[in-house]
């Protein structure tokens, strides 16, 4: 419980702090590194696995309460590539259920999609009642690359900037609890993680023919940002950004601020003990199988 009320007081005191900031500001502290006397030190291993272990229990209690409250989350993950989305995520949905928590990160749209309403193959994916939905880039694709890489036009772009806030506000007046975070790495950090992928087998999936042409529209994507912030920040789905130059540091803040933007209180969970049970087959392993895994390790 005392969790909880701690977890309220810094609500109130981000919350205060978001109300004061005008629309172009809502990530110019996040853009700049930091609030005041620059960026911390990189966050450490152990420190960030502790602090991580403490808000998946968080997180668990959360997922609890949208079950038994019918609850429906919407949460949008936007932001640079390289910005450290994916891993964000990740790290929200590394111990809770696949059932309740549905991560939605959709390809390039089809000619059937393409003739569509544009928001409409995304409307299909919208949680439903004791559901956590996390869309891994979403319907702002219209405002950001798509408009960059020259894939819509000024008049679409136009219409979408005008129409976003009204069908936010039908979500939220569903009864959807909608958040919107806005990733923001630094031009160098940028060019770093994107070096790091060439000759990295693990990663190099990640790096696509769009992620090497945007890489040179660094100013256009930002003016497309803050013309996104300005025509879709709004009272009933404000954005809210994080500097993620330090990945650990990034996906603790953004964890710890959506439980704090969530209005869940702990279920009580009932006490546990298993059954009795006899066992004649100590090994467990069955006679009938002819065939297993070669023990390599």
């Amino acid at each position: 419980m005392a969790k909880k009320q701690h977890s309220k007081k810094k609500a109130e005191k981000r919350d205060g702090h978001v109300e004061t900031r005008s629309r172009a500001d809502t990530v110019s502290a996040a853009s700049a590194g930091a609030d005041s006397g620059g960026p911390a030190p990189k966050m450490k291993e152990k420190e960030y696995r502790r602090e991580l272990r403490r808000l998946h229990g968080e997180l668990v209690a959360m997922q609890e309460w949208v079950k038994a409250s019918g609850a429906k989350v919407c949460i949008v993950f936007e932001g640079r590539d390289t910005a450290g989305k994916g891993g964000t995520i990740k790290a929200i949905t590394e111990r809770v259920s696949p059932r309740v928590f549905r991560v939605v990160a959709l390809p390039a749209p089809s000619d059937r999609e393409k003739s569509q309403m544009y928001v409409q193959r995304y409307i299909s994916h919208f949680p439903a009642a004791g559901e956590v939905v996390i869309f891994d880039r979403s319907w702002y694709n219209r405002a950001g690359v798509e408009r960059v890489m020259g894939f819509s036009t000024d008049e679409q772009v136009r219409r979408f900037l005008e129409m976003t806030p009204t069908v936010e506000r039908a979500m939220v007046d569903s009864g959807i609890i909608l958040l919107k975070y806005w990733l923001e790495v630094g031009p160098e950090e940028q060019t770093r993680r994107l070096e790091s992928r060439i000759d990295d087998p693990r990663k190099i999936w990640k790096l696509s023919d769009l992620d090497l042409l945007s890489y040179a529209k660094w100013d256009d994507y930002s003016r497309a940002r803050d013309e996104m912030f300005a025509a879709t920040d709004t009272a009933w789905a404000p954005w809210f950004g994080a500097h993620s130059d330090d990945k650990k540091r990034a996906r603790l803040n953004v964890i710890s601020h959506l439980l704090d933007r969530i209005p869940y209180e702990p279920i009580h969970p009932k006490k546990v003990s298993l059954p009795e049970r006899k066992v004649h087959d100590n090994t467990g392993e069955s006679e009938a199988l002819l065939r297993y895994v070669p023990t390599i390790y």
